[in-house]
């Protein structure tokens, strides 16, 4: 039996109501979107309690967005990009002058495999202009170019392109100089291949070094999301392992909810590892697989499996209070199934009943199966009937935020508790700021209204100034669009 078979007849896990099914606005700009925002929730969890020094929805202020810059034709463009980003302290010196110093690092179009666009997912490098709070798009900002598009990973994993997945982090440790540490997967791997490395952000004269598995993990939990873990916390906790890497994969292949793990993918001398390296790493956060269970006793709170957690961040700030951060798109409607947008409406499900085990692939947010009338399907794939792609549906999705406490994580370390049992202590809803702007033939793939999926990519984070950098995805049609916070300091 393959992993993608398995996958099928595991596929659906137990949901309660205890959930995150959605925060509040950050800050009232009277930016509506069509889809009404719901209030702050607090997640209740017999395991986690917040400590007192965590953020909370009055630390978050909302400062506007701005555009990126280049045009639309491949495979130079941000078009169809946005699988990774990272914030570079270091860069873009005269910054200071407009508030926003510092420079992001973003992957622009996504590989596209056999032969598609074998030289995609190109990497550049843009100034950070000042955010502007407006609904049109014409009155914000547009960055420029610091570095312009370099293939860096050129010749790299070109047996992982079939919806690629991949994640960056700038670091400017004393012992190793300025890298930005990377990984990279694709959507469905059968194999397990290493996934990390590092290049140095001269991009077109980068190098790049690796590759290495992390622990013994699948690649399903680890190779997206990437950020940098604080060093007084690393060195308390975790014998100086700088980085965090995870992975948050819809169905529940790489666990259900977002994992992390702590690496230093450096040797004690600051070189790089030699090709194929086994990392060891700490786990942080790592629920229970579709593969193992049906059971909610190891999924988050809240949990579907048409969740998507795209970046992070381990927040803190100069009062003392941390969070460790987690955005992207939340399943949140009463129903979730493996299959396509039914036509009458999101009210309704249409399961792929042509795949095996289909019966278990329509769950209710209450915890039980769907009912019978629910799995008759609503189209023929092959006749070309369906109105949407296949994959995972909700009957709504939210755009969050969703905040951990670095206190349980701790916890997880000294082996007080499981990393299935910690649970994000507050969400937040960010749907009323983003533009949900793609283009018309996009909306098969991202769907529409309350079934728009795919709405945030990447995070970055500037610690020293507090500003949280959010992709949302196919916001300036098939370009995204940079959303910034500001963290109360």
């Amino acid at each position: 039996m393959t992993k993608d078979h398995l996958f099928i007849l595991l596929a659906g896990v137990l949901f309660i109501t205890l959930g995150c099914l959605a925060g509040s606005p950050v800050l009232s700009t009277s930016m509506p979107t069509g889809q009404e925002p719901d209030q702050p929730t607090t997640i209740p969890s017999e395991s986690t309690t917040p400590t007192g020094d965590t953020l909370s929805l009055e630390d978050f202020q909302y400062m506007g967005a701005f555009r990126l810059p280049g045009g639309s034709d491949p495979p130079e463009t941000f078009a169809y990009g946005g699988n990774a980003m990272t914030f570079n302290p270091d860069g873009d010196a005269d910054g200071v002058a407009d508030g926003f110093p510092g420079s992001l690092f973003i992957m622009g179009h996504d590989r596209i495999a056999y032969g598609g666009l074998a030289d995609g997912s190109q990497i550049a490098e843009i100034n950070i202009p000042s955010p502007v709070i407006s609904r049109n798009l014409d009155e914000l900002n547009s960055a420029g170019f610091i570095q312009d598009f370099s293939d860096v990973l050129a010749g790299s994993f070109t047996n992982l392109e079939e919806i690629p997945r991949a994640g960056m982090v700038y670091m400017n440790n004393p012992q190793t100089g300025p890298r930005i540490h990377f990984s990279w997967g694709q959507h469905l791997q059968s194999e397990v291949f290493p996934t990390h490395g590092w290049f140095e952000p001269n991009l077109k004269k980068s190098s790049v070094r690796g590759f290495w598995y992390v622990g013994k993990q699948d690649p399903y939990s680890t190779n997206g999301y990437m950020f940098e873990i604080p060093s007084d916390w690393a060195d308390q906790y975790l014998g100086g392992r700088y980085i965090a890497t995870g992975r948050m994969r819809d169905g529940g292949m790489g666990g259900m909810g977002p994992a992390l793990f702590a690496i230093r993918p450096w040797q004690d001398d600051g070189s790089a590892y030699p090709d194929g390296a086994i990392l060891e790493e700490v786990e942080l956060i790592h629920y229970g697989t579709a593969y193992e269970t049906e059971e909610l006793s190891t999924a988050m709170t809240g949990y579907q499996h048409a969740d998507e957690w795209e970046g992070g961040a381990w927040i803190t700030t100069d009062s003392g209070k941390s969070a460790v951060l987690f955005a992207g798109t939340k399943g949140t409607g009463e129903k979730f199934w493996y299959g396509y947008i039914h036509p009458d409406g999101e009210a309704y499900v249409c399961v792929d009943n042509h795949a095996d085990g289909f019966e278990r692939m329509c769950r209710t947010r209450e915890g039980g199966y769907c009912s019978d009338k629910d799995l008759g399907g609503c189209c023929d794939a092959e006749l070309g009937t369906c109105i949407s792609d296949r994959g995972w549906w909700s009957n709504r999705f939210d755009a969050q935020f969703i905040l951990y406490d670095p206190v349980d994580l701790a916890r997880v370390v000294a082996k007080e508790l499981q990393p299935w049992q910690v649970q994000p202590y507050l969400c937040i809803d960010i749907d009323e700021y983003l533009y949900l702007n793609p283009t018309e033939w996009d909306l098969i793939n991202l769907g529409w209204g309350n079934q728009r999926r795919y709405r945030i990519g990447d995070v970055a984070y500037d610690r020293e100034n507090g500003f949280l950098y959010i992709l949302e995805l196919f916001a300036d049609e098939v370009k995204p669009v940079i959303h910034v916070w500001q963290i109360t300091q």
